[in-house]
């Protein structure tokens, strides 16, 4: 397995993937010893690829290489086995089961291997999945249906086809609309008058509506663009009222009540008829199938985001696989023929086959903000498509001011380069009394590292800014705190309803005069927690590209290694560049840089294909 679309093939098992294996071998005991054998290597393979972030591992792609470490796994075997034989060890096992089958790891038809918990999490989300697409058609007034996507999704001069209108047309009808686009493609833009398009069609009833995301400072994003788009939307001021504004987080909107149990589930349906979920690409495999599982049977789902994006940080890539599977704007000769009434133009036929999802994703490629003048918008497109050397020539030219490139400093003289370039970016938050004030302050500018560990990392960057801000006098610490410090969430704390990701910003509270941190909320208030209440968290100076999904800075400066580094993809790339609304610095080495846009990352599931069968 290697080119552009790859995957981490390491078998370097850690502890968890060894006491797993030992744990199946353990329970497959009388089994004869070469079937052992080969149970081993696939276990460690299932587990290993989950903490790669992958689904499941597929047996295939491992037949007859070369095994690495034999040692820590304790086998003779020089190679893994052929397809054939490794198939028959392990369906001898009682550990191992097909479809239907409740055993620790399953085996499909396609030969790829699931720790079970997460075959069922694929399988629950699949069968959801189809079933909303599959539901029937909301029936619509067509006369007055054209009135509102004219008058809500007016035709903008020079686009061809509106697609924003196409999306909410297939919105109003669907039981399952799949939304994708980069920043400025109009994504929430859209979403808020799908809202004002739905309150009109239900007659003088108010839909209930949820609309979440997957972190708090997502969620608050949100509930701004929604109130800020409300004020443009051409329609009554009752319209108006009915449309909401309250987001939560998913966590939140399922009531969760620990790592994997809900108040909202299966037997106890969410009580909303839509539910909207903006950033999706954030949201995990078991989190998905979870929130899937908690909807009405006739509710309806609205996903929205940007499928180019790095996946969640845990298993799974499920928005792209939903779009993979649902083929971008590809519709029924049905929708085709009534879409005629509502654009200018005809939508185009499609070639490839109608799947389960057909006409459930719709991808808006104009970009509103991003256009042909802006560095950012240039240099994001260069990137996704994978053109890493003109992307490279682009900013290190001078046609675009947003943009710049730099040599990434060695490691001995990276602090003094942060000192002189990035310092003074950090002394508004840190100097900042109230709360609404420092968060202005924060999201103007910030830093972001595509390592966690190494000179490079988050972890040292934010060790140096704090050191050079208590050189400066930007900071003062009282024990292990600091008025102005940035802390980042990195495990969900039900306690304090606190979930990963989250970032708040340390204050002095002017009701007891000692220090508390602040956490913006969905409702643009914010909550106080004691700092020595929090149990996982991180300093926020910097932080990863992964944590930053969710977050828009004005001005973004993403560090890169000085030499190649597997992690550095092409997706990690594209997310750091479009979390910034009016620059992007970029400090990296040029033959890295161009080796990590080349670079796909590809995260191995079944869910694509399980999307789409035809069957239950």
């Amino acid at each position: 397995m290697s080119g552009e679309d790859s995957y981490q093939r390491t078998e370097h098992a850690g502890a968890l993937d060894l006491h797993f294996a030992d744990w199946m071998v353990r329970l497959s005991a009388g089994v004869s010893a070469d079937v052992l054998e080969d149970l081993r290597l696939a276990a460690v393979l299932a587990s290993n690829a989950v903490g790669k972030g992958n689904v499941c591992v597929v047996l295939a792609d491992w037949v007859a290489e070369p095994i690495g470490s034999r040692d820590a796994l304790g086998i003779h075997s020089t190679h893994y086995p052929n397809l054939a034989k490794w198939v028959k060890s392990l369906s001898a096992t009682p550990v191992v089961g097909r479809a239907g089958e409740f055993k620790p790891l399953i085996l499909d038809r396609s030969y790829r291997l699931y720790l079970h918990r997460y075959w069922v999490y694929e399988g629950e989300l699949a069968s959801a999945l189809r079933a909303k697409a599959r539901s029937p058609k909301r029936s619509i007034n067509d006369g007055l249906m054209e009135d509102s996507l004219r008058r809500l999704f007016p035709d903008k001069q020079g686009e061809e086809l509106n697609w924003q209108r196409i999306a909410a047309l297939a919105a109003v009808q669907n039981g399952l609309t799949i939304i994708s686009g980069g920043p400025g493609t109009g994504k929430t833009f859209t979403m808020a008058r799908i809202l004002a398009l739905m309150v009109e069609h239900a007659h003088g009833q108010r839909p209930a509506i949820a609309l979440a995301a997957p972190t708090g400072k997502a969620a608050a994003k949100l509930r701004a663009v929604i109130q800020e788009s409300k004020a443009g939307i051409d329609c009554s001021n009752d319209v108006k009222a009915r449309i909401p504004e309250e987001t939560s987080t998913l966590h939140r909107l399922l009531g969760a009540r620990g790592r994997a149990s809900f108040r909202f589930n299966k037997d106890n349906p969410l009580p909303y008829d839509v539910v909207v979920v903006d950033e999706a690409s954030m949201v995990d495999l078991p989190l998905m199938a979870n929130l899937a599982s908690a909807l009405k049977e006739d509710g309806r789902l609205i996903l929205l985001g940007d499928k180019e994006q790095l996946a969640s940080v845990e298993p799974g890539a499920v928005f792209g696989d939903i779009c993979e599977a649902a083929g971008a704007n590809t519709f029924s000769p049905a929708f085709r023929k009534q879409a005629r009434r509502f654009i200018t133009h005809g939508l185009p036929a499609n070639e490839q086959n109608i799947t389960p999802l057909a006409g459930s994703a719709v991808m808006l490629a104009r970009n509103y903000r991003f256009g042909g003048r802006s560095g950012i918008g240039v240099l994001s497109d260069l990137i996704k498509t994978g053109e890493g050397r003109a992307a490279l020539e682009l900013l290190k030219g001078a046609t675009f001011k947003d943009i710049s490139w730099r040599e990434v400093p060695s490691a001995e003289r990276l602090a003094h380069a942060l000192e002189q370039s990035v310092l003074k970016y950090h002394s508004g938050y840190l100097r900042a009394d109230e709360p609404a004030e420092a968060f202005a302050l924060f999201s103007r500018f910030h830093m972001l590292c595509a390592l966690r560990e190494g000179p490079y990392g988050v972890t040292a960057i934010n060790r140096t800014i704090q050191e050079l801000a208590a050189r400066r006098g930007l900071m003062r610490r009282q024990g292990r705190w600091y008025r102005g410090q940035p802390l980042m969430i990195t495990a969900n704390d039900y306690r304090l309803n606190l979930f990963n990701g989250d970032v708040g910003i340390i204050l002095q509270d002017p009701e007891t005069a000692s220090l508390r941190v602040f956490f913006p909320t969905e409702k643009s208030a914010f909550k106080k927690v004691l700092p020595g209440r929090l149990t996982a968290y991180e300093a926020a100076h910097a932080s990863t590209v992964h944590k930053s999904q969710g977050s828009e800075f004005d001005h973004v400066l993403l560090l890169l290694p000085d030499r190649h580094s597997e992690v550095v993809s092409r997706e990690l790339v594209y997310t750091a560049v479009t979390r910034a609304r009016d620059r992007v610095d970029i400090w990296g080495s040029e033959e890295a840089f161009i080796a990590a846009v080349a670079r796909r990352t590809h995260r191995v599931s079944g869910l694509t294909d399980r999307l789409r069968e035809n069957g239950e």
